[in-house]
């Protein structure tokens, strides 16, 4: 963990330790899980039980708080939706099956991107040197110590939405192939924002939190532009390049915040770091439990992602429906797929094409008659 403080005056100093490569995340964690559970003296339920009583802290109005919140976050997303997303689809003129799934992506854009920005406050333009400096998330922890009122509402923020989440994914999102792991998903990140605040675990919260978020942007963002591509019976080439760019970003920045990033910053100060600060740290085996299934989940994730990207070099996909390819509606093989030069075109560059009279020219010699094809 780099060399001990050094004092200079008043003033003491820390040297900052490189980032490990993988090598190292993998060998030095499994030495120090290794170690940990031989040194485990009387590991079982008593001990969990006792561990937790003497060691989280959870109030009962933190609990009111959480499930006001997250009760709140539910009602505002249904009254967007009710008042300006559906509106705003229809206004968009989509097709129903694309008017349908935009409010869920517009709530997402717009909540992920709010939280990602506040993590990024917190870790970029404050005292914090939770991503630069890792292992410092552990530094100078103690048992019931205080949460700073910044991250404490960015805890309340983060917990509340994936409660709501919860109830959303069962009742109010579409149901995906992927649905059940974005279930459990979500219960493990809710289980990993109760747990880690109440044993005061929060600063690396944050920094999960802040490598998690950017991609959620990236997925709606992206989405929302493969819904807008076709409106009103007009295919929109601006959309649809924006949706490539974006599927293509989406994966770049999976792989760099969720399978390299996480695993070198967070798993490493979690299974190493965390035992050169705190020797004995309570709840280490589960922590890293929960940060382990996590890491899983975005490997499976992340070989759709490959999976849709070998689809499109092959030729099997030929346009972008859903960037992860995995929506159940999607997954039928729909009118959506057909020759896509058979639709009028709309660019920054040509005028819109206007349908006059309900009937759209299709100048096609089929046995030398021209046809209109009508609407």
């Amino acid at each position: 963990m780099g060399r001990p403080p050094q004092a200079d005056g008043n003033i003491s100093v820390r040297a900052v330790e490189p980032m490990p490569g993988y090598a190292d995340l993998i060998t030095r964690s499994c030495s120090a899980l290794l170690s940990a559970f031989n040194e485990c003296r009387g590991c079982g339920f008593e001990l969990s039980k006792r561990t937790l009583l003497e060691n989280a802290i959870l109030t009962w109005s933190d609990i009111l708080l959480f499930a006001v919140c997250a009760v709140g976050w539910t009602v505002l997303r249904q009254a967007l939706s009710v008042y300006i997303f559906r509106p705003l689809g229809r206004w968009c003129a989509l097709q129903p099956k694309d008017a349908s799934k935009m409010p869920e992506s517009v709530w997402k854009l717009l909540f992920y991107t709010a939280s990602w920005s506040y993590s990024f406050y917190l870790l970029f333009f404050t005292q914090y040197t939770f991503f630069h400096d890792p292992p410092s998330a552990f530094y100078g922890w103690k048992r019931g110590m205080a949460v700073p009122t910044d991250i404490a509402v960015a805890y309340l923020i983060q917990g509340s939405f994936y409660g709501h989440a919860i109830y959303a994914t069962l009742h109010m999102d579409a149901w995906r192939k992927d649905s059940a792991v974005m279930l459990l998903h979500h219960v493990i990140t809710l289980a990993l924002i109760t747990f880690s605040y109440a044993f005061r675990y929060h600063n690396v919260g944050i920094l999960v939190l802040f490598l998690h978020d950017v991609n959620d942007i990236q997925l709606e963002f992206t989405k929302l532009n493969v819904y807008l591509k076709n409106r009103a019976g007009v295919y929109h080439l601006l959309n649809d390049l924006v949706s490539n760019l974006g599927c293509v970003s989406f994966g770049t920045t999976w792989f760099w915040s969720r399978l390299y990033w996480f695993p070198l910053k967070v798993l490493y100060t979690t299974c190493v770091s965390s035992l050169q600060s705190v020797p004995n740290i309570p709840f280490y085996f589960f922590f890293n439990t929960l940060l382990f299934a996590l890491t899983l989940m975005n490997i499976y994730w992340f070989l759709y992602i490959v999976l849709f990207v070998v689809k499109v070099l092959t030729g099997q996909m030929t346009e972008v429906n859903d960037v992860r390819e995995y929506d159940i509606e999607d997954s039928r093989k729909t009118a959506l797929h057909k020759k896509q030069h058979d639709r009028p075109h709309h660019n920054s560059w040509k005028e819109r094409t206007r349908l006059k009279n309900c009937i759209v020219k299709d100048k096609r010699l089929k046995n030398g008659i021209v046809k209109d094809k009508r609407l």
